[in-house]
């Protein structure tokens, strides 16, 4: 059982995975300080001084909610500008296609029956 579990946790999509999500969480900590400590002071001035935690409808504080839904757009928006930058880097390199395959078995059997011909035609006059 400790080899099954020592072959599975070996596998390269199990370590991929990990890996993916520790980068993942270290890459959110650098988009939430770029969202916290640059671009949340610069789009200060389109929001005239309000925070929304305070707010309340009704019974329910939904100032929170309406905070972490603008985080969530303005970090979503970073991302998006993210991936296109670096779509643009990557472009596919174009791909020759690749060369027609020749039936040389076939363009053998025409050759022959030319010679033969020829021959045919050599013997007849001869």
């Amino acid at each position: 059982m400790i080899q099954e579990f020592r072959d599975f946790i070996a596998k390269g999509n199990v370590l991929d995975l990990a890996v993916a999500v520790l980068i993942g969480a270290a890459f959110g900590k650098i988009v939430d300080s770029f969202v916290k400590d640059i671009l949340t002071p610069v789009l200060a001035p389109l929001t005239p001084g309000r925070d929304f935690a305070a707010y309340k409808l009704g019974p329910f504080g939904v100032g929170n909610f309406i905070n972490n839904v603008l985080q969530f757009l303005i970090i979503a928006f970073v991302l998006f500008l993210i991936v296109k930058a670096v779509k643009r880097i990557q472009r596919p390199v174009a791909v020759e296609p690749p060369a027609p395959v020749v039936d040389l078995a076939a363009e053998n059997v025409a050759q022959n029956q030319q010679i033969i011909a020829l021959l045919e035609q050599i013997v007849a006059k001869s």
